[in-house]
């Protein structure tokens, strides 16, 4: 099966709650980054700010009842689906009951524990 992934523009930094106001005001007052917060509406994620940088979009999620803070990737594919089986033949399960997300969309993690969404380009 011939399955290709690429990265994606969005990066996602899950942050603990008591940090979050903290490192919104770095990107914004000391990296001088653009930063806007967006309105959410998610069962784990009470806030979030978008972050231009460069072609990269990064989203600062504030997460309620995290200790430490984690960076979730994105990678693109042609076919979500073929590249889930792909994945599974391959020992990679999905973990979709990390976060709640939209259909034909999957989380997968590395060996590491890197959380990556595995979506349509």
């Amino acid at each position: 099966m011939d399955i290709k992934f690429e990265g994606g523009i969005n990066i996602a930094i899950k942050l603990p709650k008591r940090k979050y106001d903290q490192t919104v005001s770095f990107y914004r007052d000391i990296l001088k980054l653009e930063v806007e917060e967006k309105p959410i509406t998610n069962p784990t994620v009470s806030r979030t700010h978008q972050v231009k940088s460069g072609n990269n979009i990064m989203w600062l999620d504030c997460v309620d009842n995290y200790t430490h803070s984690e960076t979730w990737l994105e990678l693109n594919v042609e076919n979500v689906e073929k590249a889930t089986s792909y994945l599974k033949e391959h020992g990679v399960e999905t973990c979709d009951e990390i976060e709640e997300l939209p259909e034909n969309m999957h989380w997968i993690t590395d060996p590491a524990g890197t959380v990556f969404i595995v979506k349509t380009k």
